[in-house]
């Protein structure tokens, strides 16, 4: 083994606690891009269900529009549709950066900053309109 190995290994962190790590604004955008995504993954479920179930008789429809005026389920659909904003805002940034936009630090960060407040703004948006 060579000397500088042994110096990298020895400059290497033992135990990392996530908890004291803190992230760059870009980094917490893409991780909950990610998170979004799954979020999304599980909300198609939920919305074809209701869209199967408001299709089937005319009676089901006032049923699903009866489940739709419980809270809970209208909590889950603003969910969903934040994610959805959420999820758009984001998958257009990582677009723009993968035409070499964006790329540099300071970009990056407006970009990522700008994505929060449109997310929060859409979110609004959504949870005016589900109420």
């Amino acid at each position: 083994m060579e000397l500088s190995e042994q110096n990298v290994k020895k400059q290497r962190p033992v135990h990392l606690d996530l908890q004291t790590i803190r992230f760059p604004a870009t980094a917490i955008v893409s991780i909950l891009h990610r998170v979004s995504g799954v979020i999304m993954l599980f909300g198609v479920g939920v919305l074809l269900w209701l869209l199967n179930a408001s299709l089937k008789s005319p009676e089901s429809f006032q049923y699903v529009q009866s489940l739709l005026d419980n809270f809970i389920l209208k909590f889950v659909v603003w969910g969903i549709l934040t994610a959805l904003g959420y999820h758009l805002l984001g998958g257009l940034r990582h677009l723009v950066m993968d035409t070499g936009r964006w790329e540099e630090l300071a970009s990056g960060k407006a970009s990522a900053k700008a994505v929060f407040v449109l997310a929060i703004i859409f979110s609004i948006l959504a949870g005016v309109w589900v109420w």
